[in-house]
């Protein structure tokens, strides 16, 4: 009994290992071959189901993933037969020949073919609102609850949204052929953005689980490198990788010995990465001297501008400001608007940083924490405690995650010790 009791623990372990490792490998594999990104998914999920029901009375496999991706394919195949889909010879011919190969292969010998998902994602045809939020579904195997507030929508309606997307790419047999250079630049942007999003939702993730070693962030590190040395003549590939490379030099720092968030401005700049800081410096370079300016080149910018207090010891606020304003201008996002209010606030006084906020529509920042964060900070500057303490209890409000209400809860105490 000990025994069936430890084989089913290292099944679903491994069933976990795959699916968190090798999801969206397995799924590009499928999905790039049938041309039916729901249907891959259906099918990638069935085998899942039949490891968990499976492995626990027959063992691991030697190669779980390889018999994860034969199931799967099996699936296809059985459902091409029984339906409209045997009109289509060539992709049940195309799927069913690889059946000998998939059965012997390892995931290491199945090709990285999450980057032609990616860019078939980001087809023109497809909504431009929603490539990101598709890419990092079915490419990176994120759940819609994961990624909706990150797009600011409800759960529901980014969900109706992906179904739609994938629908089209099934109706309209949407290549997945890598685009020719001249096609390319309607997709690059919104494949950069669901990297971006990537890793700012697994260091979220990370921070509330307190986990340093998050894998949906160093997943987006990589493929952020990939996308940068396949596209090496494109500054926005170059800068995304530069601002990752920021962030990620200030990972360790962002919480202190007890695991409580560190804002940035308090960061002990000793504990930053400084080979990383070094690249991503370098590539920042890189960009600017190819002589095209885009927002995430700009964001890098903004990231190295903070990142100087490391070597000047205070942060340029005036360049910051003067950043944001060039990014707002070429890509206005809430966020940005937010971030050139702080930056305004800190180069030309809480007032001018409060005239930025103003100018946002209530609707837009109702539920936006950071809004009400920022405007808290530019509140107490001026001195009006009662407004600013208002607005930080709004924001904790707002806030679900542990660490970052506890450090919330921290800067509501210290602000509420001026008025007794």
């Amino acid at each position: 009994m000990q025994r069936d009791a430890r084989q089913s623990e290292s099944a679903h372990a491994t069933a976990e290992r795959v699916a968190r490792a090798s999801y969206g490998k397995l799924l590009a594999h499928l999905a790039t071959r049938w041309r039916d990104v729901a249907a891959a998914e259906d099918a990638l999920s069935e085998a899942f189901a039949a490891a968990l029901e499976r492995w626990p009375r027959e063992g691991v496999p030697q190669k779980p993933e390889a018999w994860m991706l034969a199931v799967a394919r099996n699936k296809l195949t059985d459902a091409a037969r029984a339906t409209a889909v045997r009109k289509r010879p060539d992709i049940v011919a195309q799927v069913a020949g690889d059946a000998m190969e998939w059965n012997v292969m390892s995931a290491d010998d199945v090709p990285d073919e999450r980057l032609r998902l990616m860019l078939a994602c980001a087809h023109p045809a497809i909504d431009a609102a929603v490539r990101p939020a598709l890419i990092l579904q079915v490419a990176l195997g994120l759940e819609v609850r994961q990624m909706a507030s990150a797009f600011l929508l409800s759960t529901d309606t980014l969900n109706k949204r992906l179904v739609r997307a994938k629908a089209k790419i099934k109706a309209t047999n949407l290549r997945f052929e890598e685009p020719a250079p001249e096609d390319l630049g309607p997709r690059l942007h919104a494949l950069l953005e669901a990297n971006y999003a990537a890793y700012f939702i697994g260091r979220e993730g990370a921070l509330i689980d307190g986990d340093f070693n998050d894998e949906l962030a160093a997943e987006a590190v990589y493929l952020s490198g990939v996308i940068a040395s396949l596209l090496p003549s494109n500054p926005e590939a170059k800068g995304l990788r530069a601002l990752l490379l920021f962030c990620e030099a200030r990972r360790t720092a962002q919480r202190d010995a007890a695991g409580e968030f560190v804002p940035l401005l308090d960061q002990d700049t000793r504990l930053w990465d400084g080979a990383l800081l070094q690249n991503a410096y370098e590539l920042v370079g890189e960009a600017a001297r190819l002589g095209t300016i885009g927002p995430f080149q700009l964001e890098a910018a903004i990231q190295a501008a903070h990142c100087y207090r490391a070597r000047a010891g205070s942060t340029p606020w005036r360049d910051i400001a003067a950043l944001y304003q060039s990014l707002v201008a070429l890509h206005p996002t809430v966020g940005a608007m937010v971030g050139m209010a702080v930056a305004t606030g800190e180069a030309h006084g809480a007032t001018a940083g409060l005239t930025v906020l103003d100018t946002l529509e209530e609707s837009l920042v109702r539920s936006y924490q950071p809004y009400w964060v920022a405007r808290s900070h530019l509140l107490d500057k001026l001195g009006e405690t009662s407004a600013a303490i208002q607005c930080l209890s709004r924001a904790l409000g707002l806030t679900s995650h542990p660490r970052l209400r506890s450090y919330l809860q921290r800067r509501l105490a210290t602000i509420k010790t001026a008025l007794v």
